[in-house]
């Protein structure tokens, strides 16, 4: 992991007319920042668009390490506090997960403006952002909570050694800005993009921290938030080609340009960069006019930058890198010559080992072998005719003796179970917060690519005592009678607990209340639950208590850790 940076150059426009910068302020913490989810310093912005400079200075509330937010969050290390707030990483206790939070005071200038925008953050809910999940005014307190990743990296560490691949950069810039050009439609803007807020996770996907909210806690504004992200990625993607930040002053552990030389292009910073690529950074960097390579517009909007990247030829990532294998070189040992030293000069020639099975013992061996072989043979035949013979008797005593009969009644086989189609279902939360219920429908639209899932939890495979259970309530459409539950899954592993109760309604009370008609646990990807108690019942809750084990799902954009997903369920009566 990178060192905290202790000089910052904000990217961020204020004015419209130039680039805000800020000066370096020392931070304290509890602890070494050493995760990449922790924040960056403060800035002191210049410009008329910010109102930092006027608002009245408040202490960060005096907390420390073990102090415990709503009986809940507990605090583990300070990574920043600065500027009349403190930010820290933490655990959430109920959901045994790791989390970030900033804490102000509630009287603080800022902590309105800071709720709200925490709270806008939070309704975007795309997963190219590290997700917002509460933020409260408590007594003397507010506080945002966020997601905490462990697992990735900042774009600071990454570059603290070696600048991006071609293919890298051009991952990174594509994903920020289509995540930004989504973000403005929605009427939000970051004005803080830095190489501290951009995160790469171990599958390789791009995520932004702190959309809103950092400008908030700096009291950080501009009159074109468009044109100054636009600015900030362009930065950020300079950065990544050459490994210089594109003004004059140090910042984020990256050297500046030279003094009096103005803003050159990437590819004559550093030999070997995309052309591509580097015209991209200068339209996005000098968004108030044409770049100096090759007089095209500029971009002054993230979509404006997104389209620019969709007409680039695309990068390809680069081959793989073939090593070949070392020479075989034969040992003494296999030389026949372990144990006997070689005279100075001496050659001892090779000898040609003997063909395989050519001694006196081999060829006992094969004899042997081979009067097995026929022996073998002969003692098989003669007991497959005898069962034949035996198989032809037996019938021919069935014909004489069992004569069949068309109307007889046992002769019929058994109906076939009838498949009871769903009319609807709803999540059903017995405790805490739900899991994703804008995704029921998907567990019985008849695709396995679609589903349910869970959150990601830290220990399991049980999910009590932090939580009883979760599931979902399915309406038959009447009362019938199930015979079995069959839950297509999308995770495997040790352990999967899947329980079936008859319910009164879409949304019933305590799961005490209801009855169980079947469970069963499972390792694998599908849970066939046998209905055990014959009931008849409209409602039917799928009720999973038990979760595995299993890796990062980029897919779905889940974290490593105890999880579960419903892709398909179907009952039969």
């Amino acid at each position: 992991m990178a060192e905290r940076s202790t000089a910052a150059v904000d990217v961020a426009d204020n004015s419209g007319d130039k680039p805000l910068t800020a000066k370096a302020e020392q931070s304290t913490a509890d602890g070494v920042a050493q995760n990449p989810e922790r924040d960056t310093d403060s800035d002191k912005a210049q410009g008329s668009g910010t109102a930092a400079g006027a608002e009245k200075k408040t202490a960060p509330p005096e907390l420390h390490s073990g102090h415990k937010l709503a009986r809940r969050y507990r605090l583990e290390e300070c990574v920043t506090r600065l500027d009349g707030f403190s930010s820290w990483r933490a655990v959430d206790e109920k959901l045994r997960r790791a989390v970030g939070v900033h804490v102000l005071p509630a009287d603080h200038a800022r902590t309105r403006a800071v709720l709200a925008a925490a709270r806008s953050a939070a309704l975007l809910g795309d997963p190219r952002f590290v997700q917002v999940l509460d933020a409260v005014e408590e007594n003397d307190l507010a506080y945002v909570v966020h997601e905490w990743l462990p697992d990735a990296t900042e774009l600071t560490a990454l570059l603290a050694t070696v600048p991006l691949e071609p293919h890298e950069a051009y991952q990174m810039v594509s994903q920020i800005a289509s995540a930004m050009a989504a973000a403005h439609r929605e009427g939000l803007a970051h004005l803080r993009l830095n190489p501290n807020a951009v995160l790469r996770t171990s599958s390789g996907q791009w995520r932004i921290r702190g959309l809103a909210v950092n400008a908030a806690l700096r009291g950080i504004s501009s009159d074109t938030p468009q044109r100054a992200d636009t600015e900030a990625i362009g930065a950020l993607l300079y950065a990544a080609l050459t490994q210089r930040w594109p003004y004059e002053s140090d910042a984020y552990g990256l050297a500046g340009l030279p003094k009096d030389v103005g803003l050159i292009a990437p590819d004559q910073v550093r030999a070997g960069v995309h052309r591509g690529l580097s015209e991209l950074a200068m339209r996005a960097l000098v968004n108030d006019g044409a770049t100096a390579s090759r007089h095209e517009s500029a971009c002054t909007t993230p979509e404006e930058l997104v389209k620019a990247i969709g007409e680039m030829p695309r990068i390809r990532p680069p081959e793989p890198a073939f090593t070949a294998p070392p020479e075989y070189q034969r040992t003494t040992y296999q030389q026949g010559t372990y144990g006997r030293p070689t005279p100075p000069g001496v050659t001892q020639p090779l000898q040609a080992p003997p063909p395989p099975l050519q001694s006196r013992t081999g060829k006992a061996l094969k004899w042997a072998v081979s009067a097995l072989l026929i022996a073998a043979l002969g003692l098989g035949s003669w007991q497959l005719a005898d069962a034949l013979m035996n198989q032809g008797d037996k019938s021919g005593d069935t014909n004489n003796t069992q004569p069949t009969d068309d109307g007889d009644k046992n002769s019929a086989s058994p109906a076939p179970a009838a498949a009871i189609k769903i009319q609807d279902a709803q999540e059903y939360v017995a405790e805490g917060e739900a899991q994703h219920p804008n995704d029921v429908s998907k567990t019985y639209d008849g695709s396995t690519s679609t589903y349910w899932r869970t959150n990601t939890f830290v220990s399991g495979p049980k999910l009590a005592p932090y939580k009883p259970g979760v599931g979902i309530v399915y309406d038959l459409g009447s009362a019938k009678e199930l015979a079995t539950g069959t839950i297509s899954l999308r995770y495997s592993g040790d352990h999967t607990t899947v329980a079936l109760y008859a319910a009164d309604s879409l949304n019933p009370g305590s799961i005490s209340t209801l009855t169980q008609i079947g469970s069963v646990t499972t390792t694998g990807n599908t849970a066939t639950v046998k209905v055990s108690k014959k009931v008849k019942s409209q409602y039917v809750l799928v009720w999973i208590t038990a979760v595995p084990k299993s890796g990062a799902d980029p897919a779905a954009y889940a974290q490593a850790g105890y999880k579960q997903a419903i892709t398909e369920v179907k009952f039969t009566g």
